[in-house]
């Protein structure tokens, strides 16, 4: 048994009811629901690569995971000593993580009920896949519960807004997201292993077995890619692989650097860190998509740190006692910076995956 009857202070986070926290409010960088066309989904051809898909679903079925988001001895007070500011970053990072995975969860589930009868390959994979997330989700929610808070995921279901995308899209950035949550959790859980001095939270623990999820996701997505060659096989494939290979990382790193905190109590520099889990989904995604960033260039991660300052000024702008219209003035050159070099780095050079395969051959 674990005993968990006394709890940590909350700290400074807001509630719509005793015990359960506020959602966080939204911004560009917070994470998204998403819905989409599932007339498109469900009358989507995947025999192409139906073989593939089939190999990944048994994979999904033998449900390697079934015992393993299991609560043990480990978290018994296991949250005493994350004190001040280390708690507010901590609950922070399980709240986005949460809602992230939550967010998985209702996009999958939604596409399995909607999908039924009519692909029931695709019904089925993302029937698999929503209780995978559904896991992830309630262990995150849980361990929240040690700080004494709450997500009321509900409430959440109700009250976030819903941003469209079309199939295609939902494939490259879910493709994406998967794929970067797979080299931030076993990143971090290599580290771990490495300094147990610095695993202050038995969440860490789990991220070994956890992260393969993410990856078997992740190979479900590039599988149906496969199936639709245009998604991957034309100029504007190419366009939009940049687009989202660049709209993820830009997201990861202005987010992180901004929580610098929490990744030093793991014993982590955030930059470093984001910039190895970038390298490393940079090249998962080689193995699919036509080209890649170029992030080996010095001028990539310089431009992203140029951001980092911009966003920085924005967040203490919005801190700040001035009336809205001030700060919104404020901040104009702040969000012209980012976009600019945001800009700057679309338009660097990508790699063609095509000519390497093509070399290697």
């Amino acid at each position: 048994m674990v005993a968990t009857t006394e709890k940590a202070p909350k700290g400074d986070f807001n509630e719509i009811r005793p015990g359960v926290k506020a959602p966080a409010k939204d911004t560009i960088l917070t994470p998204r629901f998403y819905t989409t066309d599932f007339e498109e989904m469900a009358n989507m051809d995947v025999s192409a690569n139906a073989e593939e898909l089939e190999a990944i679903i048994a994979e999904f079925k033998v449900d390697y995971n079934r015992h393993h988001f299991v609560r043990n001895d480990q978290f018994d007070g296991a949250w005493d000593h994350i004190q001040g500011e280390r708690r507010q970053v901590f609950v922070e990072f399980l709240e986005r993580s949460c809602t992230a995975e939550f967010s998985g969860f209702l996009l999958y589930k939604e596409l399995a009920r909607k999908l039924k009868g009519r692909n029931p390959l695709l019904a089925e994979g993302f029937d698999l896949m929503s209780r995978d997330e559904a896991r992830h989700a309630g262990f995150l929610n849980k361990a929240m519960s040690d700080f004494d808070l709450q997500l009321d995921l509900g409430f959440l279901t109700k009250s976030k807004k819903y941003t469209f995308f079309k199939p295609k899209f939902i494939f490259y950035a879910t493709y994406l997201s998967e794929k970067i949550g797979y080299w931030r959790y076993i990143t971090i859980f290599r580290h771990l292993e490495q300094h147990p001095e610095d695993t202050i939270y038995p969440i860490f623990n789990f991220f070994d077995n956890w992260c393969q999820d993410e990856n078997r996701h992740g190979d479900f997505f590039a599988a149906m890619m496969k199936s639709q060659p245009q998604f991957l096989n034309d100029l504007k494939a190419r366009l939009w692989c940049r687009f989202f290979l660049l709209s993820v990382f830009a997201t990861m790193y202005l987010n992180d650097i901004q929580r610098k905190s929490f990744y030093a109590a793991l014993g982590l520099d955030a930059r470093e860190y984001d910039i190895e889990v970038i390298k490393k989904t940079n090249e998962s995604a080689g193995r699919l998509f036509p080209i890649i960033l170029d992030v080996e260039d010095p001028k990539f991660f310089a431009e992203l740190d140029k951001c980092t300052k911009h966003t920085a000024a924005v967040s203490e702008i919005s801190q700040s006692n001035q009336p809205k219209v001030i700060q919104a003035l404020r901040k104009i050159p702040h969000i012209v910076g980012i976009g600019s070099k945001l800009i700057n780095l679309y338009f660097m050079k990508p790699i063609s995956m095509e000519t390497n395969r093509n070399t290697v051959r």
